[in-house]
């Protein structure tokens, strides 16, 4: 899985060399905070691909990496298997449409995101680990009909 490296300008998606082979592309991923409009979480990434691999490598169901060519804009695509991803929505300017990576720690990006960080790259999972899971409220429970 995908490197994710933040700091107080940009995400840089930092490629294994593995990662840099199948997806052709010999530099990070580097995409700067203010063209990150939207990050979503899901089970199943493959269901946001779109277009054709262009220069990539597509093993159905198995990886999809590289660069997705398609009529909504080029997409940069790291997805391996049934594995939880994260889909970030990106704006104008940026070079890339849209990313879909395969991780673990999705939750961990949204919440470092959110943070205001240091000027170094470092890896969310660290940014975010001092920082409390944000609570979901629990309804409150109606209360118990009186007994005549």
């Amino acid at each position: 899985m995908v490197t994710l490296l933040l700091d107080s300008t940009q995400l840089e998606v930092a490629l294994s060399p593995i990662e840099r082979t199948l997806s052709r592309r010999s530099r990070p991923v580097r995409i700067e905070r203010e063209h990150i409009l939207k990050v979503q979480l899901t089970d199943d990434a493959w269901t946001w691909l779109r277009g054709v691999p262009s220069p990539g490598t597509l093993v159905r169901g198995t990886i999809a990496m590289g660069t997705w060519t398609s009529a909504s804009g080029d997409d940069f695509v790291v997805v391996r298997r049934r594995h939880p991803a994260a889909v970030l929505d990106l704006g104008p300017g940026a070079e890339f449409s849209r990313l879909v990576l395969t991780t673990a720690h999705g939750v961990a990006l949204t919440q470092a995101l959110r943070l205001d960080v240091d000027a170094e790259p470092t890896v969310v999972t660290d940014l975010v680990a001092g920082v409390p899971a944000p609570r979901t409220p629990r309804r409150a429970r109606a209360p118990k009909p009186a007994t005549a």
